[in-house]
């Protein structure tokens, strides 16, 4: 069976995090064939490029792919804004085979990780303390897209999680521990209740549907 294979352009380190979650609505929206993702961290080149269309351009020559994942946190803009961005960058890459590819805007609200709020149980295990009972200050997820600083947020519930002292956590890397955490959701429906995830979804099912993708390979 023939995979479907996908490179999220990522925005930066942060977005290790949001592979798992794109593989959930691929699978969840139909995608019944093998998938095979890949993640542009351009960042890392030697000379990494600068303007968004020169990124997206450089991400498709050096992960060919048959559907492309652009990632812009919306922070202080509106989502409207950013996916107008990225549209608009779409259209000013020069015009070649590996440029006439689908593209979806993943445009969280704030911060990417806003979509990792929800699931105690796997912070506390991402955290190393499955069993802790220490109360986590989670907000309700309806409220999680107007968080000022999600990031910050989702950091300081998973030092929570760990149970240790201030002193004992020197060695503790959230960066990491939101990477763990990313591996051991397996269940995302919860975020259908939040507009930029829903609007997400959406753009994609009509994607897949539109080029025979929802369905057996």
């Amino acid at each position: 069976m023939i995979p479907l294979r996908f490179t999220l352009l990522a925005a930066g380190s942060s977005d290790r995090i949001l592979p798992r979650p794109l593989r959930w609505l691929l699978i969840n929206n139909g995608v019944a064939r093998p998938i095979e993702g890949s993640l542009a961290e351009l960042w890392r080149l030697p000379e990494p490029p600068g303007a968004l269309e020169d990124r997206i351009q450089r991400a498709l020559d050096l992960h060919p792919c048959d559907l492309r994942f652009i990632h812009r946190d919306a922070e202080r803009d509106s989502r409207e804004s950013r996916m107008a961005e990225i549209r608009e960058a779409t259209r000013r890459v020069p015009p070649h085979a590996s440029s006439h590819k689908p593209s979806v805007c993943v445009v969280p609200v704030r911060m990417t990780e806003a979509w990792f709020l929800f699931d105690e149980p796997a912070m506390r295990r991402a955290a190393g303390n499955p069993n802790g009972t220490t109360p986590l200050p989670l907000p309700p997820i309806g409220k999680i897209e107007s968080l000022p600083n999600p990031k910050e947020t989702l950091h300081e519930i998973l030092r929570s999680a760990t149970g240790k002292s201030p002193s004992r956590l020197r060695k503790f890397s959230p960066g990491e521990a939101c990477h763990r955490l990313a591996d051991l959701i397996d269940d995302f429906s919860p975020l259908r209740s939040l507009a930029a995830f829903s609007a997400l979804e959406r753009d994609l099912g009509d994607l897949l549907r539109a080029h025979g993708w929802a369905g057996p390979a």
